[in-house]
């Protein structure tokens, strides 16, 4: 599974994508990630990509040509490809939509917009799909590119180690305890559930199940 994520600042990803699971996954050639920024396909001396909107308006967009360029280029050779448009007046993302794109697809597009946005003749000329992670407006799109890696990502076999750590695949719970069975914390007793020490699975996954 690779990833292509068109983005004015793929150094924002390098902490994420190089750590914990998702870093081992990229080392395991579990699954890959590349970045375009539009920036290296803008014919402006100074690369610059970003014009004023027309009809007016506060802030500036991204030139269609330049996104046009990097999508071409992480298309190029490729067939079923997924173009995910992140905007937060999209559908919203869950587990289900990455579990149905990551059985589908080998390579996904991601493109993250910044400023006031991107002409949107550039998801007129792709065939793009718009995803939203959530009722809320971000600085760009970068955070919510790192969400989708994360939770696609999870869904391909390898990535995880076991898959059934998945937690979605199975009964968790908000609640989860570890040792000391007694935690004491200024003069007060904490104590793990006796439902979670009593060697009782039926019972432990009932209690579970009402705490979903």
């Amino acid at each position: 599974m690779t990833f292509h994520v068109i983005t004015l600042f793929p150094e924002s990803f390098d902490s994420y994508t190089s750590s914990s699971i998702i870093g081992r996954a990229v080392r395991n050639k579990k699954i890959k990630i590349k970045f375009y920024n539009p920036r290296d396909f803008t014919e402006d001396k100074h690369r610059r990509v970003d014009q004023k909107p027309y009809g007016g308006g506060p802030g500036m967009v991204l030139e269609a040509s330049s996104v046009i360029k990097a999508v071409e280029k992480a298309i190029k050779g490729k067939k079923g490809v997924k173009i995910i448009w992140l905007t937060p007046s999209g559908k919203q993302f869950d587990n289900n939509y990455a579990q149905k794109t990551a059985k589908k697809y080998t390579d996904i597009i991601i493109i993250s917009g910044r400023y006031e946005g991107i002409d949107a003749r550039v998801k007129k000329i792709f065939k793009t799909e718009e995803i939203s992670v959530g009722p809320f407006v971000l600085t760009g799109g970068e955070l919510p590119a790192e969400i989708l890696i994360d939770c696609i990502s999870r869904q391909a076999k390898g990535v995880l180690g076991n898959f059934d750590s998945l937690e979605e695949s199975r009964t968790a719970s908000p609640e989860v305890y570890t040792r000391p069975e007694i935690l004491e914390y200024k003069g007060k007793k904490y104590r793990v559930p006796k439902i979670l020490l009593s060697g009782d699975h039926k019972k432990i996954e009932e209690w579970k199940k009402k705490r979903k």
